[in-house]
């Protein structure tokens, strides 16, 4: 039988996974069987006076928190908004973001954030396609989606409201909010995708996955003391990535989230020394630049345990200047919003280890005997993929499993190695070339930050390969003919593999979720011209 929630506008939202398997996850302890906010008050109850968040504004602790989720939790309740309802939360990072969340959890309701940012066609696409009955914005002016969306009732910020479905949260609430249990099997946070796709992907996951196999992957990172993490969360708590922060671990593990509203290395550095996080978490470029940056006056590393990279592939040199910046270990996650997760925590990180032992506990992963591809299942895995039964069709399989479209293989000792993605290519005249290995190659080159090679339109071969490079601060130029060089004489590359352009950029263009936008490369490569030989020099 296939559970299937209905919100009350009308998006069905379909649990894929047999249910009998999740019973067995609960069964085994892998799964708490218990609701977000259900989990938060417990914390709440538990230590009132940690501090739950640190941000801009200073820290508060979780008795403040809650009190601020209950009122907001209120106000959405007073607009006719509950457990049926899906809730758009476009905030940036800091209490507010983490106050919202919980709030919506409180009411039973789906949260569905997302990162704020220019532009309006993804928002209109997800707030239309979710069907969303309310947006929690900074203030309620704040511009939204010039289009018709007739189910979206009410737009909430905590300034005076200006937009005629308008609601401030700083207004008292008329009576106090009296929370109850969800089911834990129902919806609770909607992951947006910043993949391939031409509209942002909307993964629907329950609360047990959330608090379960999402957690206990985020759990074992924490060195057997949870309660003790004190996470510095770079990355948009709106993206997969920061998935961790809310829901994990500030509900599920009581923990200290420290948040920044926009990436800063110099300020992220200065909170390390001065609020002692345990653990950093970012994307490789993120990571990159701090560990680029000199010490800071009186830089005290001292309470720091793990640096932690996700969202994408991270270079060895870039692994490599953390591990010297930082004196400690650095731990890669291999994850996405589509349910799949195994990272080095255990295993550490070496080509050897590949991404680490994939854990019961998070996911089961088995590799696909006709493709190669790496397919994922178990306590973390989402419901479904909200209102796109076509992405149901193409990426889940008839009992649960998710298809990750990555290649792969397992080694003898059950480690997880990733090989690239399946579809991810360049096809230079019927030739197949996988950027994700020749930017593997290019990072071991000296003078080489960070890379990333894309193909190019081109009229007589269809695609040509562009290396983007950013080069190590202080290093001379790097020129074409030397990558090349370097990849054919170094590294043993086929030429038909060879770039043939080269973009210099002086930072890579990030997109959203922090990740390196490759569609943003592309152009500059195709509009503003790149280096290279003459058409056919290879041939």
């Amino acid at each position: 039988m296939t559970r299937v929630w209905t919100s009350s506008a009308g998006v069905e939202i379909r649990d894929l996974v047999p249910v009998a398997l999740r019973r067995s996850w609960v069964a085994r302890g892998h799964c708490p069987d218990r609701d977000l906010y259900t989990l938060f008050s417990e914390q709440v109850r538990a230590h009132p006076a940690r501090t739950a968040v640190i941000d801009s504004a200073g820290a508060v602790d979780y008795a403040r928190l809650d009190a601020d989720v209950r009122h907001i939790a209120a106000r959405l309740a007073e607009s006719g908004l509950g457990a049926r309802d899906i809730i758009a939360v476009r905030l940036p990072n800091g209490r507010r973001a983490v106050t919202a969340e919980l709030a919506v959890a409180a009411l039973g309701a789906v949260a569905l954030p997302y990162p704020p940012g220019h532009g309006s066609r993804g928002p209109a696409s997800l707030l239309g396609r979710s069907r969303a009955r309310a947006v929690i914005v900074e203030q309620a002016s704040d511009a939204l989606p010039d289009t018709c969306l007739p189910h979206l009732d009410a737009v909430f910020g905590w300034g005076e409201p200006t937009h005629p479905a308008g609601h401030s949260l700083a207004a008292p609430a008329r009576r106090p909010f009296a929370p109850r249990p969800a089911d834990p099997e129902a919806p609770a946070r909607i992951l947006v995708s910043s993949g391939s796709e031409a509209e942002p992907k909307m993964v629907a996951y329950s609360h047990n996955a959330m608090a379960g196999g999402r957690a206990n992957y985020v759990r074992a990172l924490a060195d057997g003391d949870p309660g003790g993490m004190r996470s510095l969360v770079l990355v948009p708590l709106a993206s997969s990535f920061g998935s961790l922060g809310t829901c994990v671990t500030v509900a599920a593990l009581g923990g200290t989230l420290l948040l920044q509203d926009t990436f800063d290395p110099y300020d992220a550095l200065r909170m390390i020394s001065l609020h002692r996080p345990t653990h950093v978490f970012g994307v490789p470029t993120m990571l990159r630049r701090l560990a680029e940056l000199p010490p800071v006056p009186d830089e005290d590393l001292s309470g720091l345990r793990a640096v932690v990279s996700s969202g994408a592939a991270l270079p060895d040199a870039t692994a490599a200047a953390c591990e010297r910046r930082f004196g400690r270990r650095v731990i890669t996650v291999y994850g996405s919003s589509d349910g799949v997760n195994c990272h080095t925590a255990a295993t550490g990180r070496s080509p050897q280890t590949g991404t680490g032992l994939p854990d019961p506990a998070v996911v089961d992963i088995r590799i696909s005997d006709r493709t190669g591809e790496i397919r994922a299942r178990g306590p973390m895995t989402p419901l479904c993929y909200v209102a796109a039964p076509d992405l149901d069709a193409r990426y889940r399989t008839p009992d649960g499993w998710v298809r990750t479209g990555d290649r792969g293989r397992l080694d003898p000792q059950g480690r997880l190695h990733v090989l690239g993605r399946l579809k991810q290519i360049v096809v230079r005249g019927g030739y197949n070339i996988s950027p994700a290995e020749v930017e593997q190659a290019l990072t071991d080159h000296p003078s080489v930050a960070e890379v990333v090679c894309v193909g190019v339109p081109d009229d007589d071969l269809g695609e040509r390969l562009c290396a983007c490079v950013r080069e190590v601060p202080d290093a001379l130029p790097v020129t074409l003919e030397e990558l090349t060089g370097f990849l054919e004489a170094e590294c043993g590359l086929e030429r038909r593999k060879l770039p043939e352009l080269l973009l210099r950029v002086p930072e890579m263009p990030l997109g959203p979720t922090g990740k390196i936008c490759r569609s943003t490369l592309t152009r500059l490569a195709h509009d503003h011209g790149a280096a290279g030989g003459q058409p056919g020099h290879r041939r």
